[in-house]
């Protein structure tokens, strides 16, 4: 990366847009960007080089993925055996 300064533009993924945007170069440490500010929405934040945070994992669909395992192959699925079998509904009397 050759030499940057203060002020000069640079690409990174900003935190709030969540879009790698065009960004200005607000502080230095060790002759490398620091901080950055977005110049589309004027956020300051660390330097990312361009990364995009890691996805969450959502623990739900991973439920949902291990319960539809265990009933194609029952003997393969281990880890839905330890989930909680879902709750009865009472049964709701209906008028005649």
């Amino acid at each position: 990366m050759p030499e940057v300064r203060l002020g000069d533009i640079i690409d990174d993924y900003c935190v709030k847009c969540k879009r790698i945007m065009n960004h200005s170069v607000v502080s230095l440490l060790n002759s490398g960007p620091a901080k950055v500010r977005c110049r589309t929405c004027y956020s300051d934040h660390d330097y990312r080089h361009e990364q995009a945070p890691p996805p969450k994992a959502d623990s739900r669909k991973a439920a949902l993925f291990n319960e539809v395992l265990a009933k194609v192959q029952p003997d393969s699925a281990p880890a839905a055996a330890a989930a909680p079998e879902p709750a009865a509904k009472p049964k709701v009397k209906r008028k005649k």
